[in-house]
């Protein structure tokens, strides 16, 4: 079970930096969060935003080093959950292409990308960070891993919103549009 549980997270996390560093290549700062002079709403937000999403990384890592899993049923489920956020994250960079930012890029010129798997969910990057953090979860649960967990599915969620209003600025009526016909985690609204 560890060893599943660390491929998990080694695919996760080697999708996220690798693409971080092909950007980085093409001379895209990728990494957005909690950047800037202007220390408001969105600043704060993104700053507790990373500390959370390091925090329950490095949680999860230490979870599946040391707890041990005692359901198998659901150790199953948190495996299924787990790889589902691995390929829905590596859908979700690749069809982004070069315009996938980690936080808001304020003053990055990124094109609006409603193909592939947006046209299911609007946030399935988001979406993928949920499944992996509930899938090591279920495979290694822990009282400290399911706190961590929760903040940062919480604050991802604070995120979201915050881009949702970034996205209507930047893209308008293209943007309120493609809103009200695909759901914010998956699904498409019927109109």
């Amino acid at each position: 079970m560890k060893i599943i549980g660390i491929i998990i997270l080694l695919i996760f996390y080697s999708i996220y930096f690798g693409k971080m560093i092909l950007q980085r290549r093409k001379g895209i700062q990728t990494d957005q969060m909690a950047k800037g002079g202007k220390k408001d709403k969105t600043f704060f937000v993104e700053l507790i935003l990373k500390i959370a999403t390091y925090s329950v990384g490095i949680a999860d890592v230490m979870s599946v080093m040391t707890v041990v899993s005692f359901s198998q049923t659901v150790s199953i489920i948190g495996i299924i959950i787990g790889f589902a956020g691995d390929i829905i994250f590596a859908v979700a960079v690749i069809t982004m292409k070069d315009s996938w930012r980690a936080g808001l890029a304020r003053d990055d010129e990124t094109k609006m990308v409603k193909d592939g798997i947006y046209q299911i969910s609007r946030n399935p990057a988001f979406l993928a960070f949920d499944c992996v953090y509930l899938g090591i979860l279920f495979m290694f649960f822990n009282p400290v891993l399911l706190i961590l967990s929760l903040w940062a599915m919480i604050m991802l969620h604070l995120q979201i919103l915050q881009e949702e209003k970034y996205l209507l600025t930047v893209f308008g009526g293209e943007y309120s549009d493609y809103k009200s016909r695909v759901c914010r985690y998956i699904g498409r609204k019927h109109t």
